[in-house]
């Protein structure tokens, strides 16, 4: 593994830079949103579910917009560059807000930034390797994009040890945010596939996409629907007695197993299956959700559950994605990322509401039970509407008709066949650096 590591091309390592210098600093902030909440602006799971929701759906229909745009262009660049200028203004703002509303308002505008960037990125990555290389490319980049998650909180909890008000540690975080459009700018991305790929219309039905496809966004919006903010889970941590000193590093825990675990277990899906270690991944989900309902207090058994759910994020984040760009046409992954990202954002505003709802409306149990039980049932419909078959099938199916169009001669069998037939030039370096055989089966 650390061989393919080492020889990953450079855009990939510069965007798993961008990833953790920004989660440094929006992770900084992000478990301090529920104390500053209800400590500075008088507010509750509801305002949070609310702000949360709205802030992310948002989000989401932009990741669709760029996602088709860069499909139609073939530059993903400039839209990368965009996202990270609300994000860089917003932030700081914060620091002077009065109530509510006006975090709701930068909230908002941090994820336009968001989701202008976000599909482009994932199409980019998935353009720079090989088909056999999806599930360590997307799992090295949610492994540095969890490192900022580390470091983030554990600047806010020494921040906050050290008496910094939360205003103040607001305004510190645009120095980082500057640092990531700079960085955006020394991105270099491949020569643009040629003209013939862009003529496909955008189609509102996904008649263009698979089927299995298709399905696989039904599993996604089922499991989204459960998979609340995980701001409820600090404010539970918090009502469970965790000092708020320590809520930051209670967050850092996750993401430190996140960091650690999500690229073995992500290139372990390049042999064992995408399928296999996503329903692995959604079960413990569940048992989490299930546990962090029954909890009473906390101690130990709080810190196991959290690291239980870096296990979690480090099965699941870039497999996810790794399974898009093995089951959506080459010429349309920009679309595909952008319903995977615009389903996945879509669901969080009513899951976010109902969860917040359940939360103050019955009682926490009722809320942790609802989310579990929704990643019991996609376990169960991605066993069955996708399948780890389904995804061999239309993998060959997709490789032969990318061979097809583009008339070249059929690899021999042990040579590696490559999921965009007319190769790019990052992927022309990657296949100097490294020559793997090709696991047939084991892209489901």
């Amino acid at each position: 593994m650390f061989n393919a590591l080492a020889g990953l091309p450079r855009t990939v390592w510069l965007i798993g830079l961008i990833s953790l210098v920004n989660d440094s600093a929006s992770e900084m902030l992000y478990p301090l949103m529920p104390l500053y909440l209800a400590s500075v602006l008088m507010s509750g799971p509801k305002v949070l579910g609310l702000i949360e929701g709205i802030a992310e759906a948002t989000a989401s229909l932009l990741k669709l917009f760029s996602g088709v745009i860069v499909d139609r262009t073939r530059r993903s660049k400039i839209w990368i560059v965009l996202g990270y200028g609300p994000a860089s203004l917003g932030r700081p703002l914060i620091a002077f807000v009065s109530s509510w509303p006006w975090l709701l308002l930068i909230r908002f505008t941090d994820r336009v930034g968001k989701g202008l960037r976000t599909s482009p990125r994932d199409a980019l990555l998935a353009a720079s390797v090989r088909a056999d290389q999806h599930g360590l490319v997307y799992g090295l980049h949610r492994a540095m994009d969890n490192a900022g998650s580390v470091i983030g909180p554990l600047i806010a909890a020494l921040l906050l040890g050290m008496q910094m008000s939360l205003q103040d540690i607001f305004l510190w975080s645009a120095l980082p945010s500057l640092l990531c459009l700079l960085l955006a700018l020394m991105i270099r991305e491949p020569e643009p596939a040629r003209a013939a790929d862009r003529e496909h219309r955008f189609d509102w039905r996904l008649g263009d996409m698979p089927p299995v496809f298709r399905r696989y966004l039904l599993v996604m919006a089922l499991f989204t629907l459960g998979n609340s903010s995980n701001m409820f889970l600090l404010l539970r941590a918090g009502e469970m007695g965790v000092k708020p000193a320590e809520i930051p590093l209670l967050w850092a825990a996750v993401s430190l197993v996140a960091t650690v675990l999500s690229t073995p277990l992500s290139a372990l899906s390049d042999r064992v299956g995408r399928v296999r270690m996503l329903m692995a991944g959604y079960l413990a989900y569940a048992l989490f959700y299930l546990g962090m309902g029954m909890i009473s207090h906390d101690g130990w058994v709080m810190f196991a559950l959290f690291g239980f759910y870096g296990v979690f994020v480090a099965a699941t984040e870039g497999v996810e994605k790794a399974l898009v760009a093995d089951i959506a046409p080459a010429g349309r992954r920009g679309t595909a990322f952008g319903w995977f990202n615009l389903t996945a954002g879509a669901f969080l505003l009513p899951a976010s509401i109902v969860f917040g709802w359940l939360y103050e409306g019955f009682s926490p149990v009722v809320a942790f039970v609802w989310s579990g039980s929704c990643a019991l049932l996609a376990t169960v419909l991605l066993g069955v509407w996708v399948g780890p078959a389904k995804v061999k099938a239309l993998r060959q199916q997709l490789l032969a008709a990318e061979q097809a169009s583009s008339a070249v001669t059929v690899p021999s069998a042990d040579t590696v066949p490559s999921v965009d037939t007319v190769p790019s030039a990052a992927t022309a370096q990657s296949e100097r650096d490294s020559k793997v055989s090709s696991p047939d089966g084991n892209l489901s």
